[in-house]
């Protein structure tokens, strides 16, 4: 059985994109991409189609990760299909709550920071969209402190619990 992860911003083309190319790799290295099927989509369907922002695809190569994408609209009845959507800030996380058509779908929505030890009380990812690379390079920053403790999250949902 496959556990599917969604990652969710706002336009899907910068946080989510880069949050879904780095838990892939992820999933790739810890050799559970058999497992664990990974994708994204925004809140919005303003770039439904578009390749992810340049600025993403530049930190994600000079990172080492793949950068192929087109952007999509999360869809509620994807809920149905979904075991995690993970929200890149709290923002998305109210929309996708209220998106939702029952309890057990708005329980399958987390904080992506939440997945970060590190983190503190702040666990939004900030949208860079507006500013300079460097907010990318931040963004790039947060999601790969998080994706550890999520790869874990999600190994013992796959694998059960270890001893």
């Amino acid at each position: 059985m496959t556990y599917r992860v969604c990652f969710v911003c706002t336009g899907n083309i910068c946080r989510s994109p880069m949050a879904e190319s780095v838990f892939r790799a992820h999933v790739e290295r810890a050799g559970l991409d058999e497992l664990v099927e990974v994708d994204s989509a925004g809140t919005g369907g303003w770039h439904e189609g578009d390749g992810a922002d340049e600025r993403t695809v530049a930190v994600l190569e000079a990172g080492g990760y793949e950068s192929g994408h087109a952007a999509r609209q999360f869809q509620a009845s994807w809920f149905s299909r979904l075991d995690l959507v993970v929200a890149l800030d709290t923002g998305h996380l109210k929309a996708l709550r209220r998106l939702a058509s029952s309890a057990e779908d708005a329980g399958k929505v987390r904080l992506l920071r939440s997945y970060d030890p590190t983190a503190g009380d702040d666990l939004d990812v900030p949208d860079p969209y507006y500013g300079h690379l460097d907010g990318f390079e931040a963004c790039l920053e947060m999601v790969e402190a998080a994706s550890p403790g999520l790869l874990a999250a999600v190994r013992e949902q796959v694998e059960g619990p270890t001893a």
